[in-house]
């Protein structure tokens, strides 16, 4: 009996021993294989951090303080140039008698230590008075200098004590997605107001309504809104780029729209408020007749010879049409290489030549075609 209980605990011995050192062997292999690996294969590189990356790869770092500072400081050195211009629209005689005033606002912006300021034709159009209210909120009377319809400009001047005169720039040099500033007062109410966006576009032309386009305008998703007419555009050096003169908001389709914002060249606006200060008015060329548009659906219903161009209702005596032969019924379709058509109205066209000028012009007389030379003359508002 108790050489049965020593082979048993001998068999236990031998067996733990056995156990352990088939363990600790084991750990022994597994623990070569491994350092033999590591010595023997290459570890893989850390990827590349930024800096090493940007080596490579150049990227423009953009400085988010930098590009504020740069906004601040253009509309500390602009805002205390604008101002806020509000007119007065007399009441008007209908069937129900005569109408109230009627108070109109937009922006305006001073050009010049002469006290000249630059806004929107439209937002003095038809006033009687028009007065200025300053970044301080004093407030100024002012008169019209002149105004040009077709590029949607107009000159006051003021008399009284002149806070800033805003620094224009070239607007020649816009290039889309640059960051531009608004800056006006939209509903007549929030004076001074500062919205922020980039150029969209440059080259951009919209449709009066009115037998002409607006051209070169330029687009802008900053803020504008009513009131905005007349404000500054500005660049983030401080330079006024462009004049805010509308917002389209939809279409005739029903189709709405946002950030679609427009502003006059500041290039544009210059030239013609130079001829405004200079002369009274802008010297543009004339021709001297008075025309309804055609167009393809007219041309259907009336079966006249052209999809395009304008029809002479009248000739004005004297004018350069009478001098150069054009009768009422010529059609006009083509005015020197321009032909008029839904792209170019005939405003635009005649626009692109000075007072002055030979311009060949191309009719339609009946079913004659017909090539004019006319001497353009001038025509001020």
């Amino acid at each position: 009996m108790i050489k049965k209980w020593i082979a048993l605990i001998l068999v236990l011995v031998v067996g733990f021993v056995a156990g352990f050192s088939g363990v600790v062997m084991g750990g022994w292999m597994v623990y070569q294989f491994v350092h033999q690996q590591t010595q023997t294969v290459p570890s893989t590189p850390a990827l590349p951090t930024a800096a090493v990356m940007t080596e490579s790869s150049p990227t423009r770092q953009v400085n988010i303080g930098e590009v504020q500072s740069s906004v601040t400081l253009a509309v500390q050195k602009v805002a205390p140039a604008v101002v806020t211009v509000v007119g007065n629209i007399p009441g008007q005689m209908t069937f129900f008698g005569i109408t109230g005033d009627q108070t109109v606002s937009g922006s305006g912006v001073f050009i010049s230590d002469q006290g000249y300021i630059l806004t929107n034709n439209h937002v003095v159009e038809n006033t009687n008075q028009v007065q200025v209210i300053l970044s301080d909120g004093s407030q100024q009377d002012a008169r019209i200098v002149g105004t040009d319809i077709y590029a949607d400009v107009a000159i006051l001047k003021t008399q009284g004590k002149i806070p800033a005169v805003a620094a224009l720039g070239n607007s020649d040099m816009l290039t889309p997605g640059e960051i531009v500033i608004a800056i006006g007062s939209p509903l007549g109410d929030f004076r001074n107001t500062v919205t922020m966006g980039v150029v969209s576009a440059t080259g951009r032309s919209i449709d009066t309504g009115q037998g002409y386009q607006i051209e070169n305008l330029i687009q802008t998703d900053a803020s504008i809104n009513q009131g905005n007419s007349g404000g500054p555009l500005v660049n983030l050096l401080g330079q006024v780029v462009g004049i805010n003169t509308l917002v389209v908001r939809g279409t005739p389709t029903g189709a709405i729209a946002e950030g679609l914002g427009f502003a006059i060249p500041i290039n544009t606006a210059r030239s013609v408020a130079e001829q405004i200060i200079q002369k009274g008015y802008v010297s543009r060329p004339y021709l001297g007749i008075r025309w309804q548009l055609i167009t393809p659906n007219v041309a259907e219903v009336y079966n006249l010879p052209v999809q395009w161009g304008v029809y002479v209702t009248s000739v004005i005596p004297g004018s350069p049409a009478d001098r150069a032969g054009i009768q009422r019924g010529d059609i006009l379709t083509k005015i020197g290489d321009i032909l008029i058509d839904e792209n170019h109205s005939y405003i635009n066209a005649l626009f692109q030549y000075k007072p002055g000028d030979k311009v060949n012009i191309e009719l339609a007389r009946g079913s004659k075609k017909i090539q004019i030379q006319v001497i353009l003359a001038e025509s001020g508002q």
